[in-house]
């Protein structure tokens, strides 16, 4: 049965585990889940002063948090090209109170480059970029990518982070060197991932749980995301204990969120090993074609062309249609990229798809991409566990 998103960020504030890992498809809601989990630990009072950074209960980064910066790209000269920092009580907090300019800067270039420089103005909210060029020379004032610029955003808020639990690893309130954070009580971070490429990404997922791990404090993380590879690392890195902070898998729980057909959503615990999201979309095409519960939509073919995609490349195929049957080839490839080409991901469409795309797509995927490559099928596995128990 389906949740509102208020009922599954209660669900959260109520688990009481370290951390919370949330795997969910792009667009299903997990920056409106952050929002909500937001406004539940520490609503907003109509009327009332904006809170102390001393009161603080949660820190959350999510889309929010990347629209506090902005381009001036000097259009009149084409010279000065600086970063804006929307006035906000976060960034003051970081970059005035806690004094985080090098840590931001060491963290920026760990996962970007070197090479690559950044300066903040006395004020602290204007960025300038430059990157050494050939012969000791520097290009000044460039624009970075916006991978680059996700990738800095996120960093002020590692640094940040940072801080925050080695100040609260400190078990006597009254021996930390600052008590803005002892209101503290949930870190949530909603994909800070969106651009790094995959050894960066890994090597941010590691950092992250580390940096989890090391929390010795009654300080909660939760962390959602999109990507795969990023869940999977952290999936891994939780299910290893660590003995140097007494942190153990028990600590921690996995979970997928889903988005229903009617709205509401579905956030299901993972308790299997880390998922690969081909796997994944194999196991959602299967209950989806099954006679007594399926219920066949337009995004199931992305779902089959997903799929296809991602096989045919690790078979060594030039074209993902290669994979289909060599009769009526090309009219199997035509439905796929029709009814793939204008759908969207799970749960943000809902379309009639005729009978005769039904039986191809059932067709497909159990008497084709099953058992021709092999891929265990969900269904019947859960089938086959059911009779070994009986």
């Amino acid at each position: 049965m389906g949740q509102s998103l208020t009922e599954i960020a209660q669900i959260l504030r109520d688990t009481n585990k370290k951390v919370q890992l949330i795997y969910a498809f792009n667009g299903t809601g997990k920056t409106r889940l952050s929002c909500e989990f937001n406004e539940l630990i520490a609503p907003k009072e109509t009327g009332v002063e904006e809170q102390e950074e001393s009161s603080f209960k949660i820190l959350y980064y999510n889309a929010f948090t990347e629209d506090l910066f902005y381009w001036d790209n000097d259009l009149d000269a084409d010279s000065t090209r600086k970063l804006k920092i929307q006035p906000n009580h976060f960034t003051k907090w970081i970059l005035q109170d806690q004094g985080q300019e090098n840590n931001i800067v060491a963290n920026f270039q760990r996962y970007t480059s070197d090479k690559l420089t950044l300066r903040f103005n006395e004020e602290y909210n204007e960025i300038i970029f430059s990157i050494a060029g050939g012969n000791d020379e520097r290009i000044e004032n460039i624009k970075i990518s916006k991978g680059e610029e996700s990738c800095l955003i996120w960093c002020l808020f590692y640094s940040l982070l940072e801080q925050v639990v080695e100040v609260l690893n400190v078990a006597e309130p009254n021996e930390r060197e600052t008590d803005q954070f002892n209101d503290l009580k949930y870190v949530f971070i909603d994909d800070p991932v969106s651009s790094l490429d995959d050894n960066h990404l890994i090597e941010l997922a590691v950092n992250i749980a580390e940096l989890i791990k090391s929390s010795l404090s009654d300080l909660k993380f939760i962390i959602t995301t999109h990507n795969p590879l990023f869940y999977n690392v952290l999936f891994n890195e939780f299910n290893n204990a660590d003995s140097r902070y007494g942190y153990k898998p028990k600590h921690g729980v996995k979970r997928r969120l889903e988005k229903l057909d009617d709205g509401t959503y579905l956030l299901e615990d993972s308790k299997d090993s880390p998922f690969s999201y081909h796997l994944f979309l194999l196991s959602e095409l299967e209950k989806a074609i099954d006679s007594e519960s399926g219920n066949i939509q337009k995004y199931h073919f992305n779902f089959l062309r997903n799929i296809l995609e991602k096989t045919s490349t690790f078979l060594g195929y030039n074209k993902w249609e290669e994979l289909l049957p060599q009769e009526s080839r090309r009219a199997y490839y035509n439905r796929i990229i029709n009814l793939s080409s204008h759908s969207k991901h799970h749960g943000e469409e809902i379309s009639i798809v005729e009978e005769n795309d039904k039986r191809v797509l059932r067709y497909l995927v159990s008497e084709i991409i099953i058992p021709t490559y092999h891929f265990r099928s969900s269904i019947n596995n859960n089938e086959t566990e059911e009779n070994d128990t009986v």
